[in-house]
């Protein structure tokens, strides 16, 4: 790579860091509206003490918090670190996917992918929810991306009833043997979209290693509570993880298994 080229690069990469930012600040509203039944379209943002609106200068994604200390220009009152780490969190994501995908259809596809996965794990363990508006629109989403060139119709459809299958049978048999609902329909919907995205070897990447993380974050989880198996844990942003991984490096995983 030529040190003009590598300029260009730095550039575009440079260029979805803001983008990124920028998204970050709009899943914040949908983060904290979308589980609330609130419009994430208007009113402007408000500071959650005071209910003052948010005027633009003090809305600039990461730079606005520095600036202000973490406190809201009007009130005082202390900002959340959640809105700046979301932002921060997203900005990079879409540096590194697009350093990981260069341009084309398949960078449009795993945007979208990360811009799902980011507010669906936050709402899931700040509500225990998964919502629909996420899931299935997700799920319609990226069935309809996989006909643009380069996609994978078939692996798109396969993936979604894979995902969604698996784990409805396993929440099924969980309620029938142990009387009680064990995972929500949420996941169940996650995974059907999460499959649509990754396709069926991604799918069983993303079950294998999100059923990992479950396990290791649950164990933690429960000897914290100290309510044992009662310990109510959400899988969404465990599957959310392991999706990521089973999309950008789920090659190796079935390297592995082939061994």
């Amino acid at each position: 790579m030529t040190a003009g080229s590598a300029g260009i690069v730095i550039l575009a990469a440079s260029a979805a860091f803001l983008v990124g930012a920028c998204i970050g600040s709009f899943l914040n509203v949908v983060i904290y509206r979308l589980p609330r039944g609130e419009s994430i379209v208007s009113p402007r943002s408000r500071c959650p003490a005071c209910g003052r609106a948010i005027r633009a200068w003090e809305n600039i994604p990461i730079v606005s918090f520095l600036a202000l200390g973490g406190k809201c220009a009007g009130c005082g009152g202390a900002i959340s670190w959640r809105y700046p780490a979301v932002e921060l969190l997203t900005a990079a994501g879409f540096a590194a996917i697009f350093l990981l995908d260069g341009p084309g259809f398949q960078l449009l596809r795993d945007l979208l992918f990360f811009s799902l996965l980011l507010p669906i794990a936050f709402i899931d363990v700040d509500h225990r929810i998964i919502p629909d508006e996420l899931s299935l629109g997700g799920l319609a989403a990226g069935l309809l991306l996989s006909f643009l060139p380069g996609g994978d119709w078939k692996g798109s459809f396969t993936g979604a009833l894979l995902g969604g299958g698996i784990l409805y049978a396993t929440a099924f048999l969980y309620e029938k043997i142990r009387g009680t609902e064990g995972m929500g329909g949420g996941d169940i919907k996650l995974l059907a979209m999460i499959g649509a995205f990754v396709g069926w070897r991604g799918t069983l990447a993303t079950i294998f290693f999100g059923a990992l993380l479950g396990a290791a974050g649950g164990i933690l989880a429960m000897r914290k509570g100290g309510e044992g198996l009662k310990t109510a844990i959400p899988f969404g942003p465990y599957l959310c993880v392991a999706a990521l991984g089973a999309r950008f490096f789920g090659g190796g995983f079935w390297g592995w298994i082939l061994i």
